[in-house]
């Protein structure tokens, strides 16, 4: 007898292709592979805001993932769309109390929701470097933005780099976990994140 596996919703990149006048939502394909292999089915959101409500109402999803890629327009990013659509699923999971886990743009906009902000980071783009806090361990990094200080936010945070950059943050009273690694762009899919991905998401 078969288990039915639970469903997870992910958001999507934007992009622009001038050629066909068109702004497109996208994602990585290793995106759906890793949560499928974490036991879930995985299914893609528009970044859409006036659907956001309806999308966890009708698919009534266990978990929701804020995925990498675009900077927030207020650090000169250009998808203000996916910034409205990301932030009312972050209401929605912690109103709904629904697992939430945004990976590198996914934790900066956790970060940004609880009103932490956002430097420019050297150093942080295509390498591997290592983090230590309740996290210990190397990891992959491709950004940009980074966050030294959390203030009085409701956050935890879980790991930093030798350079001080905030690396892995947990909410207080809520479930929702943020990562500034891509755990889609390691192969194989590293255990430590499907362990993480399975503990939060049930």
């Amino acid at each position: 007898m078969s288990i039915e596996r639970k469903i997870v919703i992910f958001t999507q990149r934007v992009e622009t292709i001038a050629s066909y006048g068109e702004r497109r939502d996208e994602a990585d394909q290793n995106i759906s592979r890793l949560f499928s292999e974490c036991g879930y089915i995985p299914v893609p959101v528009a970044n859409n805001p006036a659907l956001a409500d309806e999308y966890v109402q009708r698919l009534a999803p266990s978990g929701i993932v804020l995925t990498g890629g675009n900077d927030l327009v207020k650090y000169g990013g250009n998808a203000p769309e996916r910034d409205e659509m990301e932030r009312r699923l972050i209401g929605i999971a912690i109103e709904r109390d629904i697992p939430l886990y945004g990976f590198c743009r996914g934790m900066q906009m956790i970060l940004d929701y609880f009103g932490c902000g956002l430097v420019r980071v050297e150093g942080h783009v295509a390498v591997h470097h290592k983090i230590r806090g309740e996290i210990s361990r190397s990891v992959n990094s491709y950004h940009n933005l980074g966050c030294r200080d959390i203030g009085d936010a409701p956050l935890d945070v879980l790991a930093r780099t030798s350079d001080g950059v905030i690396e892995a943050v947990r909410a207080q009273s809520k479930k929702i976990i943020g990562t500034m690694w891509h755990p889609e762009r390691e192969t194989p899919f590293d255990k430590m994140d499907k362990e993480l991905i399975r503990f939060l998401f049930g």
